[in-house]
This record gives structure tokens, C-alpha cells and sequence, in this order.
């Protein structure tokens, strides 16, 4: 079949299984992320709520996956990961009946958030050490770009419905809704063959184990490089949290053209996505990898000059498409670069830096603005990465140098 030819990925069914019931679980999860900031804010009235949404997803991961990926390189991952899902489900299920009997408050509704993100800091490197395991190793590129595609599809399709649910529903159907998001993963995996079980040598979990996977990180180039690569490059490119202010203030738009600036980087990435898919290993380099990164660069100074509306569509299309040929790229190196047996380790390791970046790049980005300006602070963002690229590439001549292993 052609597609198979294109695609070769989608042989192998563990691996549409895990497709399928990631796309559902991370569509759950962008539901959740709608509902919980406009109940709290509908609650509150008060945008400083929205920062200790944010606090409650961030400090968990610092705090936990160190943890969670010395368990993760302990146990049986397939295991673990029916132990996430059906946690997650029910801290969704306990937020969903909180809302419905009304006795939800700002409190306890950022607790179980925060609890849900800790499961995640468990969650996370068991999805990501198991997934190699589900596609023989020549296929593996290609599964991280379908995982790409199926990751900004469903942060599209998560919001919309949720925005649907929240009007004609209630909120707590949101969080039922991710409830059950849950358990569609959690069956897929009973479906699965992949045993989950470590390949190699398998450590407790300690202390120890998490200074191991910290000195192998530090030992091996190519992965801390892309790890620092991607942790600056979202740090100062970073503009989400600015799209009000332009949609208001520089393009003079309303909230119903807002959602489109919202979604355009994530169509830019699943286009790109398609072709990374399709093209193979020849575009899984480090030179590749370099320059998706200035092209978000670009992307993200062209959309701080723009003002005009279809011109800033397109520049946070290109913004999108830049960070999604990265994403595949940084994750095919970062994964046929680590040993199985320390592979939760290293996922935890990064998930840091990954999730890092973006929220830190937040926090410059509002402060920025405040002192220059949204337009400039976007600006000066753009040429900040690009600097990264160009420092990076100059700095590890290994990771321009790289190409995936056949």
C-alpha cells in the first residue's frame, strides 16, 4: 500500500494504537487547559489566577520528573503507564464533580490541576522511552513525525470543542470528557503486544539512578545541545502569551480572528509534519535542525514587524512549521542517542528544559512588553534566537554535523 510506503509507521499496530489513544488523551488534556483558566477566571475575575494556573503546571514538572524518570527506568513502562492514565482520569473525574455539585473552589481546583501535572512529570518519559519500543528503529523518525502531527491536530481540535462544551454543556462536562480521554489510552494499551519491559541494564530508582542520568546528559553532546537549543530558542521566541495585545492593539481585531492567530502555528507545524513524515531520513539532520530554528526565528520577526492581519497569519504559520521540523528532529537524536535503560531518565531531563523554555519565555515576554512594547519585545526575540542558532552552530560542530543513523 502507498501509504505504508510514505508512512511506514502505521505498519506496525502497536503503534496506531498508541496514536490513536495519545491523540484522544492530549485533546483531553488541551480541553482541560480551556476549561480550568476560564472557570477560574470566570470565578475570580482576576488575571493574577491565571498566573498560579500557570505556577501549578510548571513547578510540578520541576519538582517530580527527575523522580519520575528514575521510576520510569525502573519498572516496567507499559505498567506505569496504565498506573498515569487511570490516575489522571480520575483527578479529571474528581475536578468534573466538583464543578457539577458546585462546590468547586480556586483552591481546590489548582491542587488537583497541580496533582494532575505531577502524574504527568511519571507520565511523560513512560510515553516517550515506551514509544521506541512500538516501531522497529528505521521507522522510528517517521513515528515521531506522525506523533507530531497528531499532537497539533488535537491541540486544534481540544480547544474547539472545549469552547462548544463549555457554551452548550457546562465546564464539568470538559472534565468528564478528559476523564474518559484517559481511558481510551489506557485500552489501547491493553491492546498492545510491546511488553514494556527495560532492555539492558535496569536500576532502582535513587538518588544515585538520578545523578547517573544527569552525568549521561551532560556526557553526550549531541542531546544537551539540542536540549539548550530548544530551551533559548522558546525562551526568548515565545509570543503567545502576547496575541491579545496584538489582535487588539496592532491589528485591530476582535476575539473571533484572535482564535486564528492561536491555531495558525499549530497548522504550520502539522503541514510540516506531512512532509517530515514522508521525506525520511533525509531531512533528519543537524544542519536541518539549525535551520527550522531560525526559521521560527524568522517566522517570529516577521510576526513582530506585521500589522497586518493575513501577513501575521502567515508569519506564526512559518513560526509553527520551524518549531514542528525541529521538534521531530531534536526528539529522533535525543532517542537513537540514549540506551533504552536510561532513555525515562534523559525524557525527564529535557521534559525540564522543554517545558522550561515556553513558560520562562512567558514571563520575559509580559515583562518585556511592559518596559519596549509587544512588537518590539517580539522583534528583539527573534533576533535572540537566531543568535542562539548561530552560537550553537558554531559552538557544537558535532550537532550540524549530525545525520540520522540508518
Amino acid at each position: 500500500m502507498k501509504i505504508l510506503q510514505r508512512y511506514p509507521a502505521l505498519g506496525s499496530r502497536d503503534y496506531v494504537l498508541q496514536w490513536i489513544g495519545q491523540f484522544v488523551s492530549n485533546a483531553g488534556t488541551q480541553m482541560q487547559n480551556v476549561a480550568i483558566n476560564w472557570q477560574l477566571y470566570e470565578m475570580t475575575g482576576s488575571p493574577y489566577v491565571l498566573a498560579l494556573v500557570g505556577a501549578s503546571r510548571i513547578i510540578p514538572v520541576i519538582l517530580f520528573s527527575l523522580i519520575g524518570g528514575a521510576l520510569v527506568d525502573a519498572h516496567n513502562r507499559k505498567k506505569i503507564l496504565y498506573v498515569t492514565q487511570v490516575s489522571q482520569a480520575l483527578v479529571a473525574l474528581a475536578q468534573g464533580i466538583l464543578t457539577v455539585t458546585g462546590t468547586a473552589h480556586p483552591a481546590n481546583l489548582l491542587a488537583l490541576n497541580a496533582i494532575l501535572i505531577a502524574i504527568y512529570s511519571l507520565d511523560g518519559p513512560a510515553r516517550s522511552a515506551f514509544l521506541p519500543s512500538l516501531v522497529p528503529r528505521e521507522h522510528y523518525g517517521n513515528a515521531v513525525s506522525l506523533n507530531v502531527i497528531g499532537y497539533n491536530i488535537s491541540t486544534v481540535a481540544g480547544p474547539a470543542i472545549a469552547g462548544f462544551l463549555i457554551a452548550y454543556s457546562g465546564i464539568g462536562s470538559v472534565y468528564i470528557l478528559n476523564a474518559m480521554s484517559f481511558l481510551v489510552l489506557f485500552f489501547a494499551l491493553l491492546g498492545m503486544r510491546a511488553h514494556g519491559r527495560i532492555e539492558g541494564e535496569r536500576k532502582p530508582a535513587s538518588f544515585s539512578a538520578i545523578v547517573e542520568g544527569l552525568q549521561f546528559v551532560k556526557s553526550r553532546t549531541l542531546i544537551w545541545s539540542t536540549m539548550l537549543l530548544d530551551f533559548f530558542s522558546t525562551l526568548f521566541a515565545e509570543a503567545t502569551i502576547l496575541l491579545p495585545i496584538f489582535a487588539k492593539d496592532i491589528l485591530h481585531i476582535g476575539p473571533e480572528l484572535l482564535g486564528f492567530l492561536y491555531a495558525a502555528p499549530f497548522v504550520g507545524a502539522t503541514l510540516i509534519g506531512f512532509v517530515a513524515a514522508s521525506t525520511g531520513k533525509r531531512l533528519h539532520t543537524g544542519n536541518m535542525l539549525l535551520a527550522s530554528v531560525a526559521v521560527y526565528a524568522a517566522g517570529t520577526l516577521l510576526f513582530g514587524i506585521s500589522t497586518n492581519y493575513y501577513l501575521s497569519l502567515a508569519a506564526l504559520v512559518i513560526v509553527g512549521a520551524g518549531d514542528g521540523m525541529s521538534s521531530v528532529i531534536r526528539n529522533i537524536i535525543r532517542q537513537l542517542s540514549t540506551p533504552d535503560y536510561i532513555r525515562g531518565r534523559m525524557t525527564a531531563i529535557n521534559q525540564i528544559f522543554y517545558t522550561g523554555g515556553p513558560r520562562l519565555g512567558e514571563v520575559e515576554a509580559g515583562l518585556l512588553a511592559g518596559l519596549v512594547g509587544a512588537p518590539m519585545t517580539v522583534v528583539i526575540g527573534g533576533i535572540g534566537t537566531l543568535l542562539v542558532v548561530l552560537v550553537m552552530g558554531t559552538a557544537v560542530p558535532m550537532l550540524r554535523k549530525y545525520k540520522e543513523p540508518a
